[in-house]
């Protein structure tokens, strides 16, 4: 079998950076993928991917990067259900980061020291 999803886009938002109970850091961020083939209307439709990242990749992807940075992700999809608060059964599908590679261009805020890419340890 075959898991693995490849996206370039842009984030939607600021990355949120958050920490497990048991210290490990965690980021949730949105990337806005264009279809590569136009629709009726003749404009490129766009795709709104959640992602997931861990430990230091998600670390990194709140300090370095911002709303419209452009992001490479290469991961896998993982879909979840949870009961919300209406006791109703949510499911959830994402994209949970093994590679993230920081594809803007560097800004002058930006450490001359950045590594552009970053590999988390296997879960």
């Amino acid at each position: 079998m075959i898991n693995q999803v490849i996206l370039v886009g842009r984030l939607t938002r600021d990355p949120e950076l958050k920490f497990t109970s048991d210290g490990k850091a965690v980021a949730s961020v949105t990337l806005a993928v264009n279809r590569q083939f136009r629709n009726a209307s003749g404009e490129f439709d766009t795709d709104f991917v959640n992602c997931i990242l861990w430990r230091k990749t998600a670390e990194n992807t709140a300090q370095y990067c911002k709303k419209g940075s452009i992001l490479g992700v290469i991961g896998r999809i993982q879909t979840r259900q949870y009961e919300n608060q209406d006791k109703k059964r949510i499911y959830v599908t994402e994209v949970v980061a093994e590679t993230v590679q920081f594809l803007s261009k560097k800004t002058a805020q930006t450490p001359e020291s950045e590594v552009s890419q970053f590999e988390p340890v296997p879960q």
